[in-house]
């Protein structure tokens, strides 16, 4: 187009029309300068040729034409492949499968017996009903879970939801994720095997090399001849690494790991939201070969310091290239032990509907209640707990303004003793008596302001429970009230010891002296609490030789 258009444009002659210069002769004739034309080598059939002189002479005017021509053309041709690219992006996405039998997530994680369901786990790992706890927040601890059967995809996605947290500002060792061809029960890499045949990738929580660059995530491959390098953080040997700061966060870490067209991709999400596909990128290994086959495993250990390693749910999806569509689960299994697998669930269904009827019939009183209302979460023990230590505080302060409330009635009968007792007298008290009785109303006050300062404190408590029990644990509010009570008892405290000190100076202590207050009923007696101490101790210590 733009060849046709250049000739078009620069051509002067247009089939005859065209005279040198452009100039027309009277009465419509046109004429032309006999001169030697050259012949036109490209061009359609119906424009005659025109001299070198005449096609020069209109391309300045042409010039700025042509120029906008060409960038509309570029412009133009750059879409075109964006779209094309664009299109082909689109079509050349993955089919993603799930698979059961390599993946785990709860509730009811774990079975009766403490297993799970296709997996294995080894060393301190502890699977519970919603978790699998790798490895708890003890010294020296190692663990590790890992696939019963071995993976036979070409291409494959793990989605790993964990939790690491702990109470030190640094934590220890960390946790990783493995493929490799052999399962690592244990060895001295994070809880597994060193000189593995496969592929892992660490979440590193310590930092021995001293270079500050932790916690990280790195990407270590081994043909099961490297030796981890453990002083360097496996630095030296890692094919990728990024920073990211695993510990103690808010919401469970999600880690997605994507090995597709021998390309391995590893993408986080940091914990601060719980968004699940708020994921972002972490680090890619390009031209990466790994074993056909192998186990899925993660494992985790501590050292001098401690994390609880938790694993919350272990995805695995099988990836197929477009075009090329998934077998169908009925392929993998043969039919004989379909057949048998269907029985087995057939009658599993009919006992445990006969041990529903059974029990619905011993216990009437819980029909319709569901049995997962039974159990408790980690979460919903939490809250248990936490609601629970709240209710004996508000028990406490209770009975500390009930202590409050008799001081002060026995205050207020001091006082109108004195005054009664001046009455009697008929004489105008003294100076020093009347500063005795400025200093009991004064107590009086200060007494007053501290029984209104500790119900407002019990009306916070209640109003953060409150709000507890309707929209969650407020711990920021919580906290806060808790330190509004603190600086009240704080206040009160100073306050006391003023009068305390100020009543020391009073030289009216000399002559007048204020009734003695009754001796409180004791609660707990010496030899009573000399006892509770020994026989806690006593369970403490079992408890303790027991774990």
């Amino acid at each position: 187009c733009i060849a046709i258009l250049w000739c078009q444009t620069t051509l002067c002659c247009d089939r005859g029309q065209g005279t040198e210069g452009g100039q027309r002769t009277g009465g419509g004739s046109k004429t032309k300068q006999n001169r030697p034309m050259r012949k036109r080598p490209v061009g359609p059939a119906d424009i005659p040729a025109c001299s070198w002189s005449q096609r020069y002479r209109p391309a300045a005017a042409t010039a700025p034409v042509l120029v906008l021509t060409f960038l509309a053309a570029l412009i133009f041709h750059h879409g075109v492949a964006d779209v094309a690219s664009g299109a082909s992006a689109t079509q050349e996405l993955p089919h993603r499968r799930f698979e059961y039998k390599y993946s785990f997530k709860g509730p009811h994680l774990a079975q009766t017996d403490g297993s799970i369901p296709f997996w294995i786990h080894t060393g301190n790992a502890i699977p519970s009903a919603d978790q699998v706890r790798i490895t708890p927040s003890l010294r020296s601890q190692r663990g590790s879970v890992w696939t019963k059967n071995k993976v036979r995809f070409e291409h494959w996605e793990a989605e790993v939801t964990f939790r690491v947290s702990g109470r030190g500002r640094m934590g220890a060792d960390g946790l990783a994720v493995w493929f490799t061809s052999s399962q690592g029960l244990d060895g001295p890499v994070y809880g597994a095997a060193d000189q593995w045949n496969g592929v892992g990738i660490f979440f590193d929580s310590f930092d021995n090399d001293g270079k500050k660059n932790n916690p990280a995530i790195i990407v270590v491959g081994n043909n099961g001849k490297l030796v981890y390098d453990h002083q360097n953080d496996g630095t030296t040997q890692a094919l990728g690494t990024c920073l990211r700061d695993f510990r103690n966060k808010p919401y469970p870490v999600r880690a997605k790991v994507t090995y597709y067209k021998k390309t391995l991709t590893v993408m986080i999400n940091n914990g601060f939201t719980p968004d699940k596909d708020d994921y972002e990128f972490c680090t890619k290994v390009d031209n990466m070969i790994i074993p056909s086959e192998g186990f899925f495993g993660i494992s985790a250990a501590t050292g001098g310091l401690a994390d609880d390693h938790d694993v919350l749910s272990f995805l695995l999806f099988r990836l197929t290239e477009p075009g090329q569509q998934p077998p169908p689960p009925e392929s993998e299994i043969p039919k004989e032990e379909k057949d048998k697998y269907q029985e087995e669930f057939q009658n599993f269904q009919q006992e445990l509907d006969k041990k529903k009827e059974e029990f619905q019939k011993e216990h009437p009183d819980v029909q319709g209640q569901p049995i997962e209302d039974l159990f408790e979460s980690v979460n919903e023990r939490e809250i248990r707990q936490v609601f629970e230590g709240q209710n004996r505080i508000h028990l406490e302060i209770k009975q500390l303004h009930r202590q409050l409330a008799m001081i002060l009635d026995e205050q207020r009968r001091y006082v109108s003793v004195i005054t009664d007792e001046i009455a009697k007298k008929g004489t105008t008290p003294d100076q020093q008596l009347g500063s005795v009785i400025s200093t009991q109303q004064e107590v009086l006050r200060n007494l007053n302001e501290l029984r209104n300062s500790f119900y407002e404190s019990l009306k916070q408590i209640g109003s953060a429970q409150h709000q507890g029990n309707t929209g969650g644990i407020g711990t920021y509010e919580t906290i806060q009230h808790f330190n509004d009570i603190k600086e009240h008892l704080h206040t009160v405290k100073r306050d006391v010891e003023h009068l305390v000190q100020r009543n020391a100076q009073n030289p009216a202590e000399k002559v007048v002296k204020c009734p003695e207050v009754p001796p409180m009923p004791s609660c707990l007696s010496t030899v009573h609490f000399a006892i509770f101490i020994v026989v806690q101790s006593v369970l403490f210590l079992c408890y303790i030789m027991y774990k």
